[in-house]
């Protein structure tokens, strides 16, 4: 296959905002507890969290985190996590079905993202309670001194008030599964005005609404246009939610998924410039992300196994054992997050340790990375800056989840500071390589800095990272691609992912 590609300096997307590469964490199955938080850990630090899976997460330069959930927010009851904790209640979660013994909250989770440089992003209980809770929560977190809320953070060793900007106005709020779901026009009510509370405390704080929990809801996208109705003057993002899977093992449908996810992007953006317009609104809201990733090699099991059990503590839910065609479509998926950046503000892979996750932790024993760690990394590392239009001229096929789909699928990144373009390249086909001719316009003396592939070697598209062997896929050294007269040319292996970065004068 011959595919011709062509990027030029002045054709530009949008400025990446950073966010787009954050994550999302929940008090669910073993993501906290024997996750990132394991005081009997030989690598445990003196509040109890694993280093091993503290330097995992470092690495991936993580720059907000989502935190407590979730479906778990809706009836989490955030006093329960402060103060000493043998004061501190263990209660059963609604959401999964399992005991919460609130050893960790708040001030520990602080603690711990600052360790690992990353934001908080902190949502909000709007299924079983609402404004005055959201109103004291917000204050015990970010307001220095002199209140109630903020001098009891202060006698529970707090001094330092949290400097948490972004705060989510419950999870998930359109599905008939959580606990406190509403109508569309209540929950945009409830929204607005805890917005209007939240953002008292600071002209910088921003909010992020419900959006659709997915694409295939019933109420969408009318569920996005009624609430903006009620609080568009009021929030920020939006958020939108999407898990993904391959159950019929269909390698190109499965890529093709990325294509209906750019549709119901563009699709929001369009409710959402609908709503300002009606409005005659000036502010404009963006979309947040806050919840995708690959989810369906346990998701039958796994289901059936969390409504029928008996309350356990930490169990094991959603560890999926990720393999080479999930991690080509992670780097495809946030292809498309850089392509849509002039929309999708803020992503967030859900979730990070365990539960669905690029890193996995034993208890007592060892953490590694799953596929999908790697083209994360890559993107988070090198897809900061400026998002190029790439134009794509080569074949494509038709598929169940989209039509005219590309074989290739490209994104690239302009670093300014770095003096770098970045090019983020899956060859789809699972059975042809590629001939790779990208004219590189606009910019003088470009050389090759790094070519980084996983795939394209013959590995089956299933083969995963397990723990027994979690060293399986992994990114090599690539090779067959050079700079050839101010062109990138060469050739992609049929099912590989390539990064590949370029220095310029």
């Amino acid at each position: 296959m011959k595919t011709r590609v062509t990027i030029h300096r002045d054709f530009t997307i949008a400025e990446i905002d950073n966010r787009l590469y954050s994550a999302f964490i929940e008090h669910m199955g073993r993501a906290i507890y024997t996750g990132i938080y394991e005081p009997g850990h030989p690598t445990a630090n003196p509040q109890g969290f694993r280093r091993d899976v503290l330097d995992l997460v470092k690495a991936l330069q993580i720059p907000a985190i989502r935190y407590p959930g979730g479906n778990f927010v809706s009836a989490y009851k955030w006093e329960d996590g402060i103060g000493p904790r043998e004061d501190r209640p263990v209660r059963l979660d609604l959401a999964w079905r399992s005991k919460e013994t609130n050893h960790v909250g708040l001030n520990e989770f602080a603690g711990w993202a600052k360790d690992a440089g990353i934001e908080m992003m902190l949502a909000l209980n709007l299924g079983t309670r609402g404004i005055e809770d959201a109103r004291n929560y917000v204050e015990y977190a970010i307001h220095p001194n002199g209140s109630y809320w903020s001098d009891l953070r202060r006698s529970h060793g707090v001094e330092q008030a949290y400097d948490v900007k972004m705060w989510c106005l419950g999870n998930e709020m359109d599905g008939p599964w959580q606990i406190g779901h509403m109508e569309a026009k209540e929950y945009g009510r409830l929204a607005d005005e805890t917005s209007k509370a939240v953002k008292a405390f600071g002209k910088d704080i921003e909010t992020v609404v419900c959006g659709s929990s997915n694409d295939q809801m019933a109420t969408y996208p009318e569920w996005e246009r009624q609430v903006l109705e009620e609080c568009y003057e009021n929030v920020d993002y939006i958020s939108l939610h999407k898990y993904f899977g391959n159950s019929s093992h269909n390698t190109l449908n499965y890529f093709a998924k990325i294509e209906e996810t750019g549709r119901y992007i563009q699709s929001i953006a369009g409710v959402i410039d609908y709503v300002k317009a009606k409005k005659r609104a000036k502010n404009d809201v963006f979309i947040c992300f806050d919840e995708w990733n690959v989810w369906y090699h346990n998701r039958e099991q796994d289901s059936k196994n969390w409504r029928s059990w008996d309350w356990p503590e930490a169990p094991v839910l959603l560890e999926e054992d990720y393999n080479l065609e999930d991690a080509l479509f992670v780097g495809g998926l946030l292809n498309e997050f850089m392509r849509r950046s002039d929309r999708v503000k803020i992503a967030c892979i859900a979730q990070l340790v365990n539960v669905i996750a690029p890193i996995r932790a034993e208890p007592g024993g060892k953490a590694w990375a799953t596929t999908i760690y790697y083209p994360y990394q890559f993107a988070s590392l090198f897809g900061r800056g400026t998002a190029l239009n790439v134009a794509v001229d080569g074949p494509r096929y038709d598929a169940d989840a989209a039509q005219d789909v590309s074989y290739l699928d490209i994104a690239a990144v302009l670093s300014k500071e770095n003096n770098e373009i970045s090019i983020f390249a899956v060859n789809r086909s699972p059975d042809q390589a590629m001939e790779l001719d990208v004219a590189i316009l606009g910019f003088a003396g470009l050389r090759l800095i790094e070519h980084r592939m996983m795939g394209g070697d013959g590995t089956g598209p299933r083969v995963a990272n397990t723990t027994d062997a979690p060293d399986r896929i992994k990114p090599r050294k690539g090779d067959g691609i050079a700079v050839v007269d101010g062109s990138l040319r060469g050739e992609l292996p049929a099912l590989s992912y390539s990064l590949i970065r370029l220095a310029m004068e």
